[in-house]
């Protein structure tokens, strides 16, 4: 029984990286599909779409693999957890995500009636539903599956044996909200056309800081206690609020 439920998550987990190397390729041809607007592609899309289709296959898919593992080990659930319900897996994720992008637009609105600065970007329409889709399965696998795992396992089990295992969670949680926020700097300065990040205002600095620490301490949070699909929910619902509905707006 034990195998089996092994065997279905590593299918279940399998088939998202699936859907996320599909999507990152699909992504290539849309609007403002990896800011392909403002900058020019090395080489053909079909190639470009290509090379990411087996990027997202490889590097996404290894590493993930590697964080799944080691979140078994750490008695995480499994993606497909027969003592999680659908409520706790998709539900509940989708309403904090929900609430999460509304928390988004707020803070948006606020910053910019404090002090007019440049617009934090939305892809645009459809690209933004397929960038939620990726985005949240991608960064996800990445920030939380493969980061957190990897980094508590280390940190707990091997370095000071098991001991402190509940902070160190949130430590590693911590720092991987602040990774994150940080990951998404190079985009948006090449967006802006700037060369540094000391020429972000301050207060637009704060603001996607903010955002992007809040969504992934809730994630990492309802990865712990439900799997990585209510991570992957709580990003999805908050992006589908934040870039599609808020940025048709």
């Amino acid at each position: 029984m034990f195998a089996m439920k092994i065997l279905r998550s590593n299918k279940i987990y399998f088939s998202l990286i699936l859907v996320l190397a599909l999507f990152s390729a699909l992504n290539v041809f849309l609007p403002y599909g990896s800011i392909l607007k403002q900058y020019e592609l090395p080489a053909s899309k079909p190639i470009v779409a290509l090379a990411t289709f087996f990027l997202m296959l490889v590097v996404y898919g290894g590493l993930g693999f590697i964080g799944l593992e080691l979140s078994k080990k750490l008695g995480f659930p499994e993606i497909w957890d027969n003592k999680i319900t659908n409520k706790q897996r998709f539900l509940i994720p989708g309403l904090i995500g929900t609430g999460i992008g509304l928390f988004f637009i707020l803070v948006d609105i606020s910053v910019h009636h404090l002090q007019p600065v440049w617009p934090i970007p939305h892809p645009e329409f459809p690209a933004s539903i397929v960038a939620s889709i990726t985005a949240g399965i991608g960064e996800e696998i990445m920030f939380r599956l493969f980061f957190i795992s990897f980094w508590v396992w280390l940190l707990s089990f091997v370095i000071f044996r098991k001991k402190w295992k509940i902070q160190i969670f949130w430590v590693v949680a911590v720092f991987s909200a602040i990774v994150f926020a940080f990951a998404h700097m190079p985009s948006l300065m090449m967006l802006w056309g700037l060369t540094s990040i000391d020429k972000i205002p301050i207060l637009l600095l704060i603001e996607i800081i903010l955002l992007n620490g809040v969504l992934s301490l809730f994630a990492a949070k309802y990865f712990k206690k439900y799997g990585l699909f209510a991570a992957i929910g709580i990003h999805f619902w908050a992006d589908i609020v934040w870039h599609v509905i808020y940025g048709l707006i």
